[in-house]
């Protein structure tokens, strides 16, 4: 267009001109190339995309292998909502959820709807909804009317799958959305934008294209940009399938990258439909459309219809979706060939036998390949970014180099079934705060539930060992002591720390997985594993045999277990821990602190409470009494740690007052703590019975004294 534009002005040999039209071709190309660098642009896909399918299956291969590709085809493209399966292989076929379209009035407008229905690899090519329209008389109107039927679905609030109503919509920052898609993971299914570099690769080197094809987006562009903030905050509530899943984005996050999404982009007007000027159908026919066209078989919309209304094992495979020419009303995938063939495969394959007993291992296969989990993760050598889409894959920490691919790439998943514990393999899929790998920028998406807790069972028994580790976790030998444990993980003992942090400290060297929760994390069993014997347990792993050789290694991983264990209570590892660790901080921690020890004035049965309001006192629980009250710091709980003397250690503080003693005969009871944490210490005094209190005032200044005996209450104010 450009040069047809320049063709007179430049024959009439005017400079200005010349320039001028200059000036505009480099426009109209700049602009063309910004165009084609946006996701949206992505080269089309000109049948319904599979990405596993598309991935792991060529048309050179043999039928016995492309035969599975064909079952692959049959669940994802969800032909058993139509066609029901066999018994035998139900739960290898069973139905994916589609989009649920209730409030889709909300999210689209009726021009893509229209369109969408109308011809949906025509409005999003690649897409795995089929074409129910051929163009025969009749069809604008019943695509009108399905499309009156939708429009009128809307909601007015944005809720999320929770159940709670999400905040009203932010402003998204499109440079920073134009980021966040490209490190956090959506590149490894989605494209790449031709214009974003990774941190990694420098200038001089050119980017490579993907290899395969990218997993189509443009619907975005006609979503309102606060709804597509909405989809991509919680995708599972639109896309129960899990096929889409939850990126674990903030608010925020997900409006930047609703953001950049929508950058420059004008979602496509049904041209065709405003020249019909198609009178208006009517929802209620659009509604019993919806019904009689069996759309119900695959969305949500609110209103039950029949589904399923044939057998798999009466489907002839050169008939309705797979023939060459096709009527109105039979699904349109605009498959290729070697789809055709996968399935025709795998029609005749399920009406000649029963379905396979699978095994546990090929379950978890099955189920990774359906979630598309290998565009991430490689297991048993199959799967993982490939290179193109792995230079998208970064990290925020510079000390994380040293890592290699570690540092960026999500992990290899052989043996995880008897890594993790069952909890935190559920935190994983599909709970919360299972993310162990701050450095890394590529986030572990959560598929939801439904498609995930299978997994919790499969992959333990999949993964686990013919000759099982033994180790002893009870904490009863001899040997079970924390500090072991402790030193061995210290700078003079096997330097764990120069890698691993631990609490709120990062290690001495590369940032590796901090060890705060590998009890509630890892399975002892794989942990001892994995520490005798590092390179054979865990693929690619950096960590070096430190227990060969050990004579007592097996007791030695058991007391590094028992410290890992009691961490919470423990001091931290020499290299990792400073002098100011060992004080006690009861306004750090926000409620009352409550700390057994020798203390200096109280004996060897001291109790220290101390309170965020910056007043202390010692409770003897061999006298029953209250001996000690200050105020400022706290206790220093060096001595204690560090010390097998016990030294007795000294209040912090200032204005340290004694307590009188007062008479009786008195016998410890035991204390309770109130929902502040406040204790309350009770004791017999001359067979009664005593409840005894010291909380602070108001002001905080002074303690309030509360004593109970029988029931009967006193309170005083101690004020020094």
């Amino acid at each position: 267009m450009p040069f047809a534009i320049c063709a007179v002005p430049l024959f009439r040999h005017s400079s200005f001109i010349i320039r001028h039209c200059a000036l505009l071709s480099i426009i109209f190309l700049l602009s063309a190339l910004s165009a084609r660098a946006h996701p949206l642009q992505a080269e089309p896909i000109k049948h319904a995309y599979v990405f596993n399918f598309d991935q792991f299956y060529l048309p050179e291969d043999p039928d016995e292998h492309v035969v599975e590709g064909g079952y692959l085809l049959l669940a994802e493209l969800n032909c058993t909502a139509c066609h029901s399966a066999p018994d035998s292989w139900k739960e290898r076929l069973s139905v994916k959820p589609g989009p649920n379209l209730n409030a889709v009035g909300s999210r689209l407008d009726a021009d893509t709807l229209w369109l969408m229905i109308r011809s949906p690899q025509h409005r999003k090519k690649g897409t795995q909804m089929p074409g129910l329209f051929a163009g025969e008389e009749g069809d604008v109107e019943k695509v009108e009317a399905l499309t009156e039927y939708l429009s009128g679905l809307r909601s007015g609030r944005r809720e999320s799958s929770s159940g709670g109503t999400l905040t009203p919509s932010v402003t998204g920052d499109q440079e920073h959305g134009n980021s966040l898609y490209h490190k956090v993971g959506c590149v490894a299914c989605h494209q790449p934008a031709t214009d974003y570099r990774p941190a990694k690769i420098s200038a001089e080197v050119g980017l490579e294209k993907p290899g395969l094809g990218s997993v189509p987006i443009s619907l975005a562009d006609a979503y309102d940009v606060n709804s597509l903030a909405h989809f991509l905050y919680d995708p599972l509530s639109h896309r129960p399938s899990g096929r889409m899943p939850n990126m674990r984005l903030s608010e925020q996050e997900s409006a930047d990258i609703a953001a950049y999404l929508h950058s420059g982009r004008t979602a496509e007007k049904a041209t065709e439909r405003a020249a019909l000027k198609i009178p208006k159908q009517g929802v209620e026919k659009g509604k019993a459309l919806f019904a009689s066209m069996n759309c119900v078989a695959c969305h949500q919309t609110g209103q039950t219809g029949p589904t399923r209304p044939t057998s798999l094992t009466a489907v002839k495979p050169t008939n309705g979706c797979l023939a060459d020419k096709q009527p109105t009303g039979v699904p349109r995938y605009d498959l290729n060939d070697l789809q055709k063939r996968a399935l025709r495969l795998a029609i005749n394959s399920i009406q000649k036998q029963n379905a396979p007993v699978l095994t546990a291992a090929q379950k978890v296969d099955w189920q990774m390949s359906r979630l598309n989990c290998y565009a991430c993760h490689d297991r048993d050598g199959k799967g993982g970014p490939e290179d193109p889409r792995a230079q998208y894959f970064g990290s925020n920490d510079g000390s994380a180099e040293s890592l290699g691919e570690l540092a960026y790439l999500p992990p290899n998943l052989d043996n995880v079934g008897r890594k993790l514990t069952r909890g935190w393999l559920q935190k994983v899929l599909y709970a919360e705060g299972g993310s162990v790998r701050p450095y890394m920028d590529t986030r572990m998406p959560n598929f939801g539930q439904a498609q995930t807790e299978m997994l919790v069972d499969l992959l333990p028994e999949t993964d686990k060992r013919e000759t099982p580790v033994t180790i002893d976790v009870s904490g009863l030998l001899k040997h079970h002591r924390a500090e072991a444990g402790r030193i061995l993980m210290g700078a003079k003992g096997l330097a764990c720390i120069a890698c691993h942090g631990l609490k709120d400290r990062k290690s001495l060297g590369p940032p590796v997985i901090r060890l705060t929760h590998t009890v509630e994390r890892l399975q002892p069993e794989y942990f001892k594993e994995l520490l005798l014997n590092p390179q054979a347990t865990q693929m690619g792993t950096m960590m070096p045999p430190m227990f060969i050789g050990r004579k007592k290694a097996d007791q030695e991983i058991e007391s590094i277990w028992t410290y890992l264990k009691e961490i919470e209570g423990q001091p931290l590892p020499e290299g990792l821990i400073s002098t100011e660790d060992f004080e006690l901080k009861p306004e750090k921690l926000g409620k009352p602190l409550v700390f057994r020890s020798f203390i200096e004035g109280a004996g060897s049965h001291a109790i220290g409470v101390g309170f965020p309001q910056g007043i202390h006192a010692v409770f003897d629980a061999a006298q029953s009494r209250w001996v000690l009250i200050w105020k400022g710091r706290f206790l220093d709980a060096m001595s204690n740690w560090q010390s097998r003397e016990m030294v007795p250690i000294k209040p912090l503080g200032t204005e340290i007052k004694t307590l009188s003693v007062e008479p009786g005969t008195r016998e410890f009871m035991g204390y309770k703590l109130d929902k502040q944490g406040v204790p309350t210490f009770l004791y017999q005094s001359d067979g009664k019975s005593v409840e005894d209190t010291l909380r602070p005032t108001l002001n905080g200044k002074c303690f309030e004294h509360t004593i109970n005996i029988n029931g009967e209450e006193k309170k005083e104010v101690l004020s020094w």
